[in-house]
């Protein structure tokens, strides 16, 4: 049976993807983009220094941060009030578009977005799954949640083409192929790409998640199922992933963090975040590392900001102490 919500629902976009695949790039792409909207943004990180909600541009008082675990499961209630809240505004928002953590299953944010105490009020628009081209097979002890997070979502953005060759971005749509029936990707390079793809595409169908699903769980699938239906999909991040924190307004010696960076186990998945250093002191440091790929770029002046230095590392459990970051980011004396 079809049911019909609100005309007047404001509709909700879910951004997906497993940890550096560039979700907070395309998400400034469509908050800088020329769309006319009012957007407001949910940002999610895995741990209590939500990074990625510093890393937004240009809408400051729009962006609301869900720290301290992932929307998936243990803030599953502060979603709903967050949202809630958005909606209460003076200034109602025109869209509103979820961020989530590398680490979340999109599954049951669907769910909560299509729960029925929703209907008349937001609509679940779409859910976009970011691909990192060069970065898709590493850590494969973590497949199974990069295909739940592929699977749930109704556009894959293989981003990052740029990094590898045809044979490779080949390679991937090979391997997708093989294993769901049916699926739209769009290539990117710095997940560029046209807002009418991005953008009021429509209501996400609820039974999409059903087919996704029996797609992960199927035989084909390519991952090994544990019982995880998709209302029923309990797990702990703290039994999967570790995670190092430093917050500091120390200076960090620059030269020192790059050869720290370059040591970093190939067990430590991710780290990002903006760093204080000693060598241009005026000017915020963003740090992006993803496996084997470093980018350390300069930012903006520091202006009415206090400096400091704010960094988080994601790996597989057990990878790292969460003093990691401050055993091995090197500070000025």
């Amino acid at each position: 049976m079809i049911q019909f919500g609100s005309v007047d629902a404001v509709p909700v976009t879910i951004l997906t993807g497993f940890l550096g695949a560039g979700k907070t790039t395309l998400l400034n792409r469509i908050l800088t983009g020329n769309h006319g909207l009012r957007v407001a943004v949910l940002v999610n990180d895995f741990g209590s220094i939500n990074i990625d909600a510093d890393l937004v541009v240009g809408v400051d008082s729009n962006v609301m941060s869900l720290a301290n675990g992932c929307v998936c499961c243990s803030i599953r209630d502060d979603l709903i009030e967050t949202v809630e809240a958005v909606l209460a505004r003076p200034e109602r928002p025109q869209y509103i578009i979820l961020e989530a953590s590398g680490v979340s299953d999109p599954s049951s944010i669907a769910m909560t977005f299509t729960d029925h105490t929703f209907r008349d009020t937001i609509r679940l628009d779409s859910i976009m799954c970011i691909v990192d081209a060069d970065q898709l097979f590493a850590a494969p002890e973590q497949m199974e949640l990069k295909l739940r997070q592929i699977a749930f979502s109704d556009l894959v953005i293989l981003n990052k083409v740029d990094l590898v060759d045809r044979e490779t971005v080949q390679g991937v749509h090979d391997w997708l192929g093989s294993r769901f029936r049916r699926y739209r990707l769009v290539e990117a390079v710095n997940a560029d790409v046209p807002l009418d793809i991005l953008l009021s595409v429509g209501r996400f169908a609820s039974e999409h998640l059903d087919a996704a699903t029996d797609h992960v769980h199927g035989p084909d699938c390519g991952c090994h199922g544990n019982g995880h239906g998709h209302g029923h999909h309990h797990h702990d991040h703290a039994a999967t992933f570790a995670t190092a924190m430093l917050h500091t307004d120390r200076p960090v010696s620059l030269d020192g963090l790059r050869d720290a960076v370059k040591r970093l186990p190939g067990s430590v998945y991710r780290l990002k975040g903006f760093v204080f250093c000693e060598e241009e002191p005026a000017r915020r440091i963003i740090v992006q590392v993803v496996g084997k790929r470093i980018d350390i770029a300069r930012d903006e002046p520091w202006g009415d900001r206090r400096p400091e230095t704010r960094l988080v590392a994601i790996g597989a459990a057990g990878a790292m102490p969460a003093t990691f970051l401050e055993d091995v980011v090197p500070l000025a004396a």
